[in-house]
């Protein structure tokens, strides 16, 4: 199972403990302190699940819980780490929207465990949207199955195979924030392509079939220093 994690506790030692543990099992893991690192974290590069402590210095976890349900974090899955007797914690953490909850202090098997069902349900979950036959995308619509865009007089404009590809990709992840590495994995499962400024070169011309105005798009937008975001509605200026 290969994942992106964060885990955000401001317990150095259990940090790093479970750090070693999950990327011994084949989880790509980043670790933070506080609030304000888990932001710029996931400003920095989006993660598929983040381990959440709820009483951090700064800001807590419910309140970070909250923030990560909006669009500019990506939506990832949560689950909190909480104190044996914070019941309250507990309930008030799946109703700002974690996923499930661990008591510390936690036995990296269980969180393992734990993190694997709630990776298993999420992409079940997200299956049947994340793949329908007609996406829209702006004024235009990508047909999945037909490879290519139809506009709003049905003219359908047929995609180049790399052009598809990332296309889908940013289809399947509406509102999240993709690093070009990232791009190139999901486009380019078995890595044939090494250069991630390619990434650039091929949104660009992606942006000149879809975009009323390539030089100010607003479906396929860059986030910088980030990478970029698939908006369907194209709600937002560059």
């Amino acid at each position: 199972m290969s994942a992106d994690l964060l885990i955000a506790d401001d317990d150095a030692a259990l940090r790093s403990g479970l750090a070693e543990y999950l990327h011994a099992h084949g989880l790509h893991v980043r670790t933070v302190a506080d609030g304000l690192a888990l932001r710029e974290a996931l400003r920095t590069g989006p993660a598929d699940l983040v381990v959440l402590d709820v009483n951090m210095p700064g800001e807590d976890g419910l309140s970070l819980a909250r923030s990560m349900r909006s669009r500019e974090f990506g939506d990832p899955a949560i689950i909190m780490l909480t104190g044996v007797t914070d019941v309250v914690d507990r309930v008030a953490g799946l109703e700002v929207g974690a996923d499930d909850y661990v008591v510390k202090p936690c036995d990296p098997r269980e969180l393992l465990a734990r993190i694997r069902a709630v990776l298993r349900r999420r992409n079940k979950a997200t299956l049947p949207a994340a793949k329908p036959a007609l996406v829209q995308m702006g004024e235009k619509t990508l047909d999945l199955e037909g490879r290519c865009l139809i506009g709003p007089d049905q003219e359908r404009q047929v995609l180049h195979p790399r052009e598809y590809e990332l296309l889908a990709a940013f289809a399947a992840r509406p509102g999240r924030v993709l690093t070009r590495e990232r791009l190139l994995d999901l486009a380019h499962p078995n890595g044939e392509e090494a250069f991630d400024r390619s990434i650039d070169v091929r949104i660009a011309r992606i942006r000149r079939k879809l975009e009323t105005d390539p030089g100010k798009p607003r479906i396929i937008r860059t986030v910088r220093g980030a990478g970029y975001v698939f908006d369907p509605i194209g709600s937002h200026d560059a």
